[in-house]
């Protein structure tokens, strides 16, 4: 068998563009791959066309090999176009392998260990502005069956945080916490977007509250910076989603910087680069989450992979993606007990509907992720969750 061609698919997903990625063989069986990354999509798109001089012709069995040699002949190394060009190439490949050998992806990592993964919903929050709407946005959330709810309380604060805005940030967390009770989880989102200082001070005043973990706190090019707030802090501190490869990952633990680390599948190099980086992780005994903010071939990948990971987590979920995601793949994503379960199906187990991501057509979109806030433009009643077994929507 051989990779006769890979195309790539820029689709409008509301809040951000997706990117899938497809690689098709001499004999008839393709896979998908998903690369969404947010803000460069062209410059993606540009690196997919550049990577398939060294990519078509090869053996898609051989995916270690193409991702090694890709990586190693590319000079300019690293950083999130090239990374997420090679992942999503290369989870198209898992894809095509368990297709053809009739398996789930997660047999080519060691087997399933788990046939289901606690999760965490972010985006439940959308619109909310006050302690009330985040309160009841919670409970309605939490009502559903969730039991982790993750979020950015912070508005517009940036390195530093004013005393209104902090106070306004405690009051939001107080007012979930008393609204969902202290059986669920509280992520807190930081965005990557505080100075070490501020973020140290953050822990403490959002302490009293037990949250899982704080994410990002700093920015990721000082991976230092996040070492001295997880020295300090009185929360647990998650980071990694920014980290490329298991070099960057390396890095990130030899400073000991997370109490959690966060590999986002598809810009760290793929599901092989991700499994390694988990090995690195479980050696420390830091458990992993993936990071999953995207669409439904990210997540159908990233379940493969937990299923087979000893050290994962906890799984995160756009709950506020609506029905339009139900249109565009064969996506089944089922919750049961505060947990999604994991797919048997071939390869990836999940197809794409071609014809329906091109209605669906690339528009810029200017991601300011300091706001807090998920500003989206979705009909009012597009809002029909995706998966099954979750409120009425079964």
């Amino acid at each position: 068998m051989k990779i006769t061609d890979i195309k790539t698919y820029i689709m409008d997903a509301y809040r951000t563009n997706w990117t899938f990625i497809k690689v098709e063989t001499d004999e008839g069986i393709y896979g998908w791959g998903e690369a969404s990354l947010g803000t460069q999509e062209m410059a993606l798109s540009g690196c997919v066309e550049d990577l398939k001089r060294l990519i078509i012709g090869r053996n898609p069995f051989e995916i270690e090999k193409m991702r090694f040699e890709v990586y190693r002949d590319i000079y300019w190394k690293g950083g999130p176009v090239l990374m997420s060009a090679i992942s999503g190439i290369e989870m198209a490949m898992w894809d095509i392998m368990g297709k053809t050998l009739n398996v789930p992806v997660y047999t080519f990592f060691g087997g399933k260990m788990r046939d289901r993964v606690k999760m965490y919903a972010n985006g439940w929050f959308s619109g909310s502005k006050t302690p009330e709407n985040f309160a009841q946005k919670a409970k309605e959330t939490v009502a559903l069956g969730v039991k982790a709810l993750k979020w950015d309380p912070f508005g517009k604060s940036h390195m530093t945080i004013s005393k209104e805005d902090m106070n306004l940030a405690v009051e939001i967390v107080g007012a979930v916490r008393e609204a969902v009770g202290d059986n669920v989880e509280l992520l807190i989102e930081c965005h990557g977007r505080f100075n070490p200082y501020t973020a140290i001070e953050i822990s403490r005043e959002l302490a009293p509250f037990k949250p899982m973990l704080m994410e990002e706190p700093c920015p990721p090019d000082n991976l230092t910076a996040i070492a001295e707030v997880k020295k300090k802090s009185l929360i647990p501190i998650a980071a990694g989603e920014r980290v490329y490869s298991i070099y960057g990952f390396e890095d990130l633990f030899s400073k000991n910087a997370v109490d959690i680390a966060q590999p986002d599948m598809f810009h760290t190099g793929g599901m092989m680069e991700c499994k390694k980086i988990a090995a690195m992780a479980e050696s420390k005994h830091i458990p992993i989450s993936f990071h999953n903010p995207s669409g439904p071939i990210s997540n159908a990948a990233i379940l493969q992979l937990a299923a087979a990971t000893p050290n994962f987590l906890i799984h995160e979920i756009m709950i506020n993606d609506g029905s339009f995601r139900k249109k565009i793949t064969n996506e089944e994503v089922v919750f049961e007990d505060g947990c999604i379960l994991i797919n048997d199906k071939p390869g990836l187990g999940i197809d794409v509907f071609v014809e329906e991501v091109e209605k669906r057509p690339y528009h810029p979109i200017n991601l300011r992720h300091y706001t807090g806030t998920l500003t989206e433009i979705r009909p009012k009643d597009d809002t029909i969750f995706y998966f099954k077994g979750i409120g009425e929507n079964v």
